[in-house]
């Protein structure tokens, strides 16, 4: 591997880490203000980083094409980068525009999350590179603002109109914990997340089937429901009570109904779920698991072949829920069985998929872990 002085001539003050997520329950509802409830990921980002005084950015990815970008920090606008660099660079412009007094950087960065999965690469690469700057420049921010700033920089300079939740899992994530969010008030309660003492595990397969979320498909969702806010009079969909949904599909146009259904029942999802872990049931998950797939497939329409061959696989070789994870259009499906079945779960989906023409999904065994830190 190139080393950081090699790159840069300089040895790095320090090496920060982010964390891609998975998302338990509670899909396209944190820009809908309402609730989610993922895990952080073992598999991070990893950006080795020297501050500069000289205005310059420059960026390089063990994943990247070989090459050094080079940026003017002050020249920095949305547009103005393309591919890969525009993440970490989007970073600073975004501390710039909330008024931080940040430059330039060498940053190296590498990560083994996979991308286009579903389990928010991008997200762990802004978080990283977010708290490299907040300790490279002194900043003090609060884990929180920092998934704030992240999130400013995925929707006003890269292009992806996404919620919070992706950053706010990076940032904020702790070990054998769930992180139950508030997407309205940023309000967080770490729920006990602890498989292995229940004999279950999580199961991440990724389906290889990548997905492009700035292509518009997900602006129009969101488009969508603000869309139906708007006519319910109402400041989000997180604001339809579940005892008003009918009466509110009512009021709407038809090619509304679905997206509302979704993120009205997908909160509930994520209320019943957090019960079930308070109360110390985790295979309870299930049958949640599988009805927001079932949501997500029938009224929001994001999923695919792949994933919905990945879930029905899964629950027919014994897995006790199973369901599609992140934005949709491809990525990964998780599936909570017990210890002893992981294995023909695995062998289960990855035979349904040979016969099915598929290339071989990944596996990964999803454990809550710690979100973003200086590890050197």
């Amino acid at each position: 591997m190139t080393t950081f002085h090699e790159l840069f001539g300089h040895a790095p003050t320090g090496e920060w880490a982010a964390p891609g997520r998975v998302n338990l329950i509670g899909e396209h509802t944190d820009y809908n203000l309402g609730f989610v409830l993922p895990i952080a990921l073992p598999q991070t980002v990893r950006a080795r980083a020297r501050r500069r005084d000289d205005g310059r950015l420059r960026l390089y990815s063990v994943q990247g094409d070989g090459r050094v970008a080079e940026l003017a920090v002050a020249d920095l606008a949305p547009g103005t980068v393309a591919g890969w660099a525009g993440y970490p660079a989007a970073v600073v412009w975004a501390l710039r525009q909330a008024g931080h007094p940040v430059g330039g950087a060498d940053l190296l960065l590498d990560s083994d999350v996979p991308t286009g999965a579903g389990l928010s690469s991008s997200a762990a690469l802004e978080c990283a590179v977010a708290s490299a700057y907040n300790d490279l420049y002194g900043l003090g921010l609060a884990a929180q603002d920092l998934a704030v700033v992240a999130q400013q920089a995925e929707n006003r300079f890269v292009g992806v109109p996404c919620g919070v939740m992706d950053q706010m899992a990076s940032m904020c994530g702790r070990a054998g914990t769930a992180l139950h969010l508030d997407a309205r008030d940023l309000s967080i309660r770490h729920v006990p997340f602890d498989l292995a003492s229940a004999g279950l595990r999580l199961l991440v397969i990724d389906t290889r089937t990548r997905h492009d979320l700035a292509d518009g498909a997900y602006a129009a969702l969101r488009a969508g429901c603000e869309r139906a806010a708007a006519l319910l009079d109402l400041p989000a969909l997180r604001d339809v009570p579940p005892s008003g949904l009918d009466p509110a599909l009512g009021r709407l146009p038809a090619e509304l109904r679905p997206l509302v259904r979704h993120v009205v029942t997908e909160n509930e999802r994520v209320r019943r779920a957090v019960a079930l872990l308070d109360a110390g049931d985790p295979a309870g998950l299930g049958p949640v698991l599988t009805a927001g797939h079932a949501s997500l497939r029938d009224d929001y329409r994001v999923s695919c072949p792949e994933t919905d061959l990945a879930v029905e696989a899964a629950l027919s070789a014994g897995a006790l829920g199973a369901r599609m994870t992140g934005g949709g259009f491809g990525g990964s499906v998780i599936a909570l069985v017990a210890v002893g079945a992981a294995d023909e779960t695995a062998a289960a989906v990855a035979a349904a998929f040979r016969r099915a023409g598929y290339p071989e999904p990944g596996l990964v065994h999803a454990i809550a872990s710690a979100g973003a830190r200086r590890v050197s």
